[in-house]
């Protein structure tokens, strides 16, 4: 398979690795994601669209207890970037809005959120990364996103979770696979960066069933970035209190890494893989514990997909 020149540089692990993918376009500066917590709700957690959010999520086990406690977007910002100039040597930043949903109010009040976040130390930052559902995308939202790409990178994550309309509505999601794909198509021509997040080991998901997100992943040209989480069970959980009453089964590492090295080949090699796992709290993790450290779980992956001889896209 012949690569572009875009990616090349990005391959020292068989696949299009963001960290590298970002030291390439930064021209070798460390860039780190800074995570703002907005303040955000979402429309099945408020009653718009149903009550106590997704059965897998509790919004504390992906929100670094500093974010949380930090009570202006300032703070969270400044305090951010120093934490990862002190701890990570980072020299640029992406501010991430990161906990619940990050389009879930006007465009106006988002503007003022965005517009703060931006304001500190902008010479360091070089761009903008908003975590948000489908359902709360619309054109004029997009449009103020698109206003920062004269200054920024402007990365728009949506959930994408699962393809089946079967999962979403078992974990409560309030939103189907289709408006994930209506608003793919408001940003099909747009300046944003477009990511999506799907989650592998739902239990009543099979093997080919989730080997089937590749399929529909690629058939968006639009889409950038992927994150690929396994499922993990976390205290404060509606999937967490059903899981303590009837275990399920859940991915072991060895499992799961494999899983990867058959989905890979599958993925658009220009795709950039921004993750390949998801992580939780320790203190707030039920399941699955494979009792190792974040960078143990990359090693681990990075080597299994070495020595497998996997390469993203091959398949294709």
């Amino acid at each position: 398979m012949q690569l572009t020149g875009e990616t090349t540089a990005t391959w020292e692990k068989g696949y299009n690795n963001y960290g590298p993918w970002l030291k390439d376009k930064y021209k070798g500066h460390r860039v780190f994601k800074v995570i703002v917590d907005g303040g955000f709700t979402c429309p099945n957690r408020d009653g718009s669209k149903g009550y106590g959010g997704c059965t897998y999520c509790n919004v504390d086990s992906f929100t670094p207890s500093v974010s949380r406690n930090a009570p202006t977007v300032k703070q969270q910002v400044m305090e951010g970037m120093e934490r990862a100039r002190k701890g990570n040597k980072a020299d640029k930043f992406i501010i991430y809005f990161q906990p619940n949903t990050n389009t879930y109010a006007p465009a106006h009040y988002l503007k003022m959120m965005y517009d703060e976040a931006l304001s500190y130390g902008t010479e360091d930052i070089v761009g903008l990364s908003v975590g948000t559902r489908p359902d709360c995308i619309d054109a004029e939202k997009i449009a103020l996103l698109e206003s920062y790409t004269d200054r920024f990178d402007v990365d728009l994550e949506m959930g994408m979770e699962s393809i089946y309309d079967e999962t979403l509505n078992q974990i409560n999601r309030g939103c189907s696979h289709d408006e994930l794909i209506k608003a793919l198509k408001l940003v099909e021509n747009s300046k944003l960066d477009v990511c999506v997040h799907t989650i592998f080991g739902f239990p009543w998901e099979t093997h080919d069933m989730m080997l089937k997100y590749a399929d529909e992943i690629n058939r968006f040209p639009q889409i950038k970035f992927v994150k690929f989480h396994h499922l993990h069970i976390v205290e404060g959980s509606v999937m967490g209190v059903k899981y303590k009453r009837e275990p399920f089964k859940l991915f072991g590492i060895d499992e799961y890494a494999d899983f990867l090295c058959e989905l890979l080949p599958r993925v658009r090699p220009d795709i950039v893989i921004q993750r390949l796992f998801g992580l939780s709290d320790r203190e707030l993790l039920i399941a699955p514990n494979w009792g190792l450290k974040k960078s143990e779980i990359q090693y681990y992956i990075d080597q299994r997909i070495l020595s497998r001889g996997v390469v993203q896209g091959s398949k294709l």
